[in-house]
This record gives structure tokens, C-alpha cells and sequence, in this order.
């Protein structure tokens, strides 16, 4: 049966060649969620009681260094109908490795864009767990002139994503190694029509 190339594997091919830094580490990295014409949108979730307005523009929440195992998630931001969209705001925000949010600052808090690709890269460190939550990223993403998804990424294989009510396996990034950081690849599907 011949293998068919779909838009995701032509833009998961342009994303490895235009980010050799990644293309070894994240080769044998499927995307997440597969993309085909007429999948269902990110799984919606709670921005829980951690979330400020207002983050700082950044990529790179390890900016001035909070301690923890460096992680670079990387992903594009597509359509159902497997488009990308381009100048999607992401903002993130989440616990440092003992699982502490900081509430007074915008430590491991920022926001950035895609780009022309639907692509993006986010440089933060793994989060710690806490009383009832497994370890956990909170999201919200945005179309420009559309409304906003919240949502959360997950680690795969914790132990405690069992107990935690709200983990979601549909939003398990894929995990590869790679000298002392982890790389993760989650593609966010949103319900433009």
C-alpha cells in the first residue's frame, strides 16, 4: 500500500529542515495530534486559579533562569482542515520544578507567536507536580480575530496522570531525549470552520 503525504508531513518536513537544531532530536517524533482533514479540535481544559494577564513576549521562559531540566516544546498550530495559522498567540504559564507558581512575578510565564508555518518553538524546564496534579503546562491560544482555547499539555508516563481528574491523554506531548533536555512536539488543532 503506497504511503500517502498528507499537508502535515509536508509541514513537519519543513519544520525539520528549517530547524536543524531539532531535526535529530525530534526525527522519530510523530506529531500530536495526527492531522487530517476534519480532526476535532484541541481538547479544551481549565486555566485553573495560576493564570495573569499581561505575560512578557518570550519564547524562552528559562530567560534569568529558574532551576529545573531544560525542555523545548515545539509544535505547529493548525486548522481542522490541517492549515496553518500564522501570528497564533500562545500564552503559557506554569509551576517551576517543585511545583510553585510564581503569583507575585511572570517567572515561567510569557507569550509568543507563530509564525508564517503555524510553527513554534517554547523553551522552558519540565514543572514539577503538586497536591492533586500531575506535572502539567497551562496554554491559551488565539486565531487572530477569533476566540481564545485554554487548554493544558501533559507529560506522557507519570505516574500521577491516574489520579489527576483532569488529565486528558489526547493532550500528552510526545517526549524524546536529548543530551540533558527533554524535546516535545504538540500540534494544537483549532476550530476555525
Amino acid at each position: 500500500m503506497p504511503h500517502i503525504i498528507t499537508r502535515r508531513h509536508l509541514i513537519g518536513a519543513a519544520a525539520a529542515l528549517a530547524l536543524p537544531e531539532f531535526a535529530f532530536a525530534q526525527a522519530d517524533l510523530a506529531a500530536t495530534p495526527a492531522c487530517h482533514d476534519g480532526d476535532a479540535p484541541t481538547v479544551r481544559q481549565t486555566e485553573g486559579p495560576f493564570f495573569k494577564p499581561s505575560s512578557p513576549e518570550r519564547a524562552d521562559l528559562r530567560d534569568g533562569g529558574p532551576p529545573g531540566r531544560p525542555l523545548d516544546v515545539t509544535g505547529f498550530v493548525v486548522s481542522r482542515s490541517c492549515r496553518p495559522v500564522s501570528h497564533a498567540l500562545i500564552d503559557v504559564w506554569q509551576a517551576d520544578e517543585h511545583g510553585r507558581y510564581d503569583n507575585r512575578g511572570f517567572r515561567l510565564r510569557g507569550h509568543l507567536f507563530t509564525d508564517e508555518a503555524g510553527r513554534f518553538t517554547l523553551r522552558t524546564i519540565v514543572p514539577g507536580a503538586y497536591e492533586g496534579r500531575t506535572r502539567h503546562i497551562h496554554v491559551k491560544l488565539q486565531a487572530p480575530g477569533r476566540p481564545v482555547l485554554t487548554t493544558q499539555l501533559y507529560f506522557p508516563d507519570e505516574p500521577l496522570n491516574r489520579t489527576d481528574g483532569l488529565f486528558r491523554r489526547e493532550l500528552a506531548m510526545r517526549l524524546n531525549q536529548a543530551d540533558d533536555r527533554l524535546i516535545g512536539r504538540f500540534d494544537f488543532v483549532l476550530d476555525l470552520g
